[in-house]
Order: C-alpha cells, then structure tokens, then sequence
C-alpha cells in the first residue's frame, strides 16, 4: 500500500514538473517555428491622426521634452517648453535657433507623443520638409514606452526619417536594438538619395508588423529589418511605442562636419502625421 503510495506520488511530480517545463518552453523563441510574412493588411482609416489643424501644439497629443543635455549624443540644442514650436496653415513647424539660453548657444523643440500616443505594430505616415544647412539633425521616430527589456537601446529604437544637413538629399532608415547598434558597428540601416528633401515635403512611412520594420519614402520601400524570432536582444519590436518629432543642433553625426550658423533659424516643417492600425 505504501508502495503503490510512493509510486503514484512519482508519477504525479513527474507529470506536474513535465507541465511545468512544457509551459517555459512556450515562451523562448524557437527559430524552426519563425514568424513568417502573411501579407499583413492595415486599415485605410488613421486610428491616430494629426492635422495641425489649430494654432498652437495640441497637448492632448503631444508632450514637450525639455533640456540641454545633450541627449547622449552631445548635441548643443537646448529643447525649449513650446518657444521653438508655432502651428499654422495647417502646419507644425520645429524652429532651430541660434541663440544663448539656459547655458546652450541654440534652442530648439522635442516633442513625443508618450502616454498620448502609444502603440505596438502598426502604419506611420508622416509628411513633411526638412531644414537645410550644416549642422541640422532632423529626425522622426519611434521608442519605447515602457523599458520591459532595459534601457536604451534594450527596449528598441525605430528611426521612420533621419537626416543630417551636411548631406542634405539623402535620408536614412534604421532599428537600433541590443544585438544591432552603432554604438556596436551593428546596426540595421537603408538610406535613399530624396531630391527635393529640403525644398519640396515627402511622405516618410514605416509598416510595422510581427514579421518586420519596413521603410518607405513616397511609397518607396528602401529599408527591412526583419523579425529573426531570436529574443528580444534582436527584436525587442512587441511592445509599445509612441513617436518623437525633433530638430536637433550639431552632436556626434550632425555636426560632424561643423555648423553652419548662417542656416539659422532653420526649420522641420511637418504636415501631418498619421498612424493606421495592424489589421490582425
């Protein structure tokens, strides 16, 4: 009796530790059941738009971020709290100035649509026209909301539209995650020779979607970063994000080749922006 005890009380721990083991297993990346591309759709209406259709920074939308300090990449901009930001004519624009304030000899504006804004997967179409002039650094992008997988560049960086003055028609695409970063020699980037960059605006989109991060200029697919279903030190890409719009002033790749102070005051004009939902 107490054998036959013994006996079944093995086979249950061997069944409750089978179990337990069998439901881990489920959640660490198995690379011979990767994701594959299913002809992902989205919807044709924007679940998330912006018109700039008032007269100043809809702050039920966007939030301003605020300081010098470089922003870990030794820029000399100082993002003001709404001075370096004016929407009219259905248009926001980003003025950098050059000009003294809070100990940085430029101003400017940051803005990010966090806790407003925030999604994971999606369309992102943004049109706009960017400043010209060496020592800009423009830039629309994406980053994590919350730090699930640590801080930068852990949790991810999606980059929909850099661009740096001193080179002033082509546009950059990028991913920045753990296993790809340039502060590694790794990153993932594509650029695309635009004419008309800084004169005439272009729509910059990104489709983003389990499989991968795909950019577009017009329409124009030029970069892909697909999902290697390795973990999220590769793809950190499944949680939510929200965008930044911001003009940045010199640092380690716009002011690479100097500045230029007679661009100033120089200008990201933006149009609109809209974010179209993943279709499941």
């Amino acid at each position: 009796m107490l054998l036959s005890k013994i006996k079944s009380l093995l086979v249950f721990m061997a069944i409750a530790l089978n179990a337990c083991t069998e439901k881990s297993e489920t959640i660490v990346p198995n690379p011979t059941q990767p994701i594959v591309e299913k002809n992902w759709q989205f919807e044709t209406t924007p679940v998330w738009e912006e018109n700039f259709d008032g007269t100043t920074v809809n702050t039920a939308k966007w939030s301003y971020e605020v300081g010098g300090s470089g922003w870990g990449n030794n820029e000399l901009q100082y993002y003001t709290p709404g001075n370096n930001a004016t929407v009219s004519n259905g248009m926001l624009n980003i003025i950098a100035k050059k000009e003294t304030f809070q100990g940085s000899q430029y101003t400017s504006t940051r803005l990010i649509s966090k806790g407003k804004g925030d999604w994971t997967y999606g369309r992102f179409e943004i049109r706009a026209k960017l400043p010209r002039g060496r020592g800009t650094w423009p830039a629309i992008w994406m980053l994590y909301t919350d730090a699930t997988y640590g801080q930068w560049p852990a949790s991810g960086e999606i980059d929909i539209m850099e661009h740096v003055g001193f080179d002033a028609e082509k546009i950059h695409a990028s991913v920045h995650t753990s296993a790809y970063n340039h502060t590694r020699g790794t990153q993932k980037t594509a650029s695309l020779l635009t004419p008309g960059a800084t004169t005439d605006f272009q729509v910059y989109r990104v489709d983003w979607t389990p499989f991968s991060v795909r950019g577009f200029i017009n329409n124009v697919q030029y970069f892909e970063f697909k999902n290697e279903n390795t973990g999220f030190a590769a793809w950190p890409f499944n949680k939510n994000f929200h965008l930044l719009l911001n003009l940045a002033v010199g640092g380690n790749w716009g002011g690479a080749q100097g500045i230029d102070n007679t661009v100033f005051p120089a200008t990201l004009s933006i149009d609109y922006v809209r974010v179209y939902k993943l279709i499941p």
